[in-house]
């Protein structure tokens, strides 16, 4: 009956590990990381709740027939 295998580690996969585990302390803030940063905690969420409230209530899917209109105004 065989055992449990021993596991060959790869160097590279530890340190991206060692890397990912400590990546608070190599981060910076440079222009390029606030720019993503703005990005995605103001903007797109942004842009994303003002299409949701111009289009809230513009269509209705529930109970309709095949050929009638989803558009309510």
């Amino acid at each position: 009956m065989a055992g449990p295998t021993p596991l060959r580690h790869d160097p590279a996969l530890e340190k991206m590990y060692q890397l990912n585990a400590n990546r608070w302390r190599y981060f910076r803030w440079t222009p390029r990381t606030a720019f993503i940063s703005f990005m995605y905690a103001v903007f797109v969420p942004g842009v994303v709740g003002y299409a949701f409230a111009k289009t809230d209530g513009k269509w209705d899917m529930r109970a309709k027939l095949r050929g009638d209109t989803i558009s309510e105004f």
